[in-house]
């Protein structure tokens, strides 16, 4: 084999490493080099996501240079609210209501779930989390899975932690985090 084979190989190795290092997220590579939003258009399991994120005219702001951390309800943490919730906030009307909702899963700092741990066991088993929406979810660690309660009481599980993204890191939740009513 010839330098520039070597070369080649090693490149094509050290590349598929570098993508295997971040999950795959709703059937999409997820890619490091890429904002949270870019990525997580790809996502088959973030429609919902998405589609709030533009009706709330945040799209700009998670596009930023952050660092932000995102607690990303999947399509099927949307569908366990109530029927018609999602088509109600969706609507114009209720902006104000759904950006409330959408920067309750987002804080303002890019938080790995080994640091977060940490923090839960610093605190004795619970930490809060303050999230730029005004909410505080509270953290605990279930087994190996990190739980979310927010200020409703509804808890969320940590299904894909550690998403790396450019301006932050992302962390799939399987239920939709909600501020006290």
């Amino acid at each position: 084999m010839n330098a520039f084979h070597l070369a080649t190989a090693i490149l094509a190795l050290s590349t598929g490493m570098a993508l295997a290092e971040n999950p795959m997220v709703g059937g999409a590579a997820m890619y490091e080099d890429k904002n949270i939003v870019e990525n997580a258009v790809n996502s088959a399991d973030h429609t919902t996501l998405v589609a709030a994120v533009q009706a709330a005219g945040l799209v700009e702001t998670l596009s930023g240079a952050g660092p932000f951390t995102v607690f990303a309800p999947t399509n099927e943490a949307f569908a366990k609210l109530p029927a018609g919730t999602v088509e109600t906030l969706l609507k114009p009307e209720n902006k104000d209501q759904l950006t409330k909702i959408l920067t309750c899963h987002v804080v303002g700092k890019a938080v790995m779930a080994e640091a977060l741990n940490g923090m839960i066991k610093d605190d004795g088993g619970k930490h809060p989390v303050p999230t730029l929406g005004g909410c505080t979810l509270q953290a605990s660690y279930e087994g190996d899975m990190i739980k979310l309660t927010d200020e409703a009481g509804n808890v969320a599980s940590v299904t894909i932690a550690d998403v790396k993204q450019s301006n932050g890191v992302i962390h799939v939740i399987d239920t939709v985090m909600l501020p006290a009513m």
